[in-house]
């Protein structure tokens, strides 16, 4: 099974094709809603965007890019888009957004970015909807982040690409979609160096350039095709997974009982008898918390009492309740669950919650008995790139119907 560009990527990618004047293409991108909306901020903006969804390739020129301010249409529609303050406070030295949107998981607050942009010299006004950020001159300085969270890593570092002077990033996250990020600005000839265990250092240059570049693959869904084989007990083999990237994850399935080759790609043969676990999400390279949902799924068919900690968002646990619907032996405490296995889950009607949450019953669906219908495919749309299409070829039987938006009239739609 051939893999998708990684969202968490490609949003943030497209977002700093602002820092440089001119044409930037970007290869592998995943047809999802989320990068039809970003499309559509740029478009907004003044950008010029082209995608041809058959070759995955997007075009964009930002030789036009004239406006600071970004609706709260599109804001509203995923909170990736709060990405572009970074590149807008570069460019202008000012931005208007809207407060993102997106999945609703917990609080989510972006103060992590405004605290450390404020030390960066920015002024910010906000009210119910906007937020107007302002400054005369960004000015480079070390900064700690009281998390590594991967939004405010990723929107200071595109700032200080072209902040004068030397910026750190202390206690920064390095996902490997930050480090693709990296890569990407490295390419347009930004200085950047890691220093390990978690610090980026920036030196400010004067201009970027547009450049060409492959979007890493996605980890999640690489996760998710695998928890697929796994959980229906057969096996997958995915020739660009990285299996160093997933490391943390593999570890579980291994302990599980599932047989994984990692010589050349990454491939899995699923146990008949497969064992519970304890998962505990933590930023790269702990336990990804957007494998959580999918994995919980495995650990309802496992052997035993699984445990699961979610440590990075609130509220992520609204799929365990309709997990539970399906026959699934689920106890939620606060950010925690206990998963007494069952033998089988029965399908029935459900509704997903958010991105991840989508999967989960979707995966769920593949192995309960009877048919399974999932309402909120829209959170589907907006993370995947026809990932049905990819468990058709596994031997999967999904049927996309009129409750969620077809991907091709998506496709129209954004045009």
């Amino acid at each position: 099974v051939n893999l998708s560009g990684a969202k968490n990527a490609v949003l943030v990618e497209m977002a700093a094709t602002l820092l440089a004047d001119g044409v930037s293409i970007l290869k592998n991108v995943p047809a999802s809603e989320d990068v039809f909306n970003m499309s559509a901020l740029l478009q907004d903006l003044g950008a010029k965007v082209d995608f041809d969804i058959i070759s995955k390739t997007l075009k964009i020129d930002t030789t036009l890019v004239d406006s600071y301010q970004v609706t709260s249409e599109r804001m509203k529609k995923m909170r990736a888009s709060i990405l572009v303050l970074g590149p807008l406070l570069a460019k202008f030295l000012r931005a208007r957004v809207a407060l993102p949107g997106g999945c609703t998981l917990g609080a989510r607050p972006i103060d992590y970015h405004i605290k450390n942009f404020q030390k960066l010299g920015v002024q910010f006004l906000q009210n119910e909807d906007f937020l107007d950020a302002v400054v005369q001159k960004l000015n480079s300085r070390d900064l700690f982040l009281d998390y590594p969270s991967v939004g405010a890593t990723e929107n200071i570092l595109m700032a200080a690409t072209l902040t004068e002077g030397v910026t750190k990033i202390i206690n920064a996250a390095l996902e490997p979609e930050v480090l693709d990020l990296i890569c990407m600005l490295q390419k347009m000839g930004a200085s950047i160096k890691i220093q390990l265990p978690a610090t980026i250092v920036i030196e400010g240059v004067s201009v970027l350039r547009p450049v060409t570049h492959e979007v890493v693959f996605d980890r999640l869904e690489a996760g998710s095709l695998l928890l697929a084989a796994a959980i229906t007990g057969g096996s997958i083999y995915l020739p660009q997974a990285d299996a160093n990237i997933l490391e943390g994850f593999l570890y579980k399935l291994v302990e599980m009982g599932h047989e994984i080759k990692t010589s050349n790609g990454i491939e899995l043969i699923a146990t008949s008898e497969p064992k519970a676990v304890a998962i505990k999400t933590h930023p790269y390279p702990g336990f990804p918390t957007d494998l959580q949902a999918p994995m919980m799924v495995a650990q309802c068919l496992a052997e035993g009492t699984s445990v699961v900690e979610e440590t990075v968002y609130e509220n992520r646990m609204l799929h365990a309740h309709e997990l539970n619907r399906m026959g699934a032996n689920i106890k939620v405490t606060g950010n925690s669950a206990t998963v007494t296995g069952v033998k089988k889950l029965q399908g029935m009607q459900v509704l997903a919650s958010d991105i991840r949450a989508s999967c989960a019953l979707v995966l769920a669906g593949l192995v309960a008995q009877g048919t399974t219908v999932v309402e909120g495919l829209h959170h589907f749309r907006r993370g995947y790139d026809a990932l049905e299409n990819k468990l058709k070829q596994l031997g999967a039987d999904i049927y996309i119907g009129e409750l969620s938006e077809k991907r091709e009239d998506l496709i129209e739609k954004y045009k």
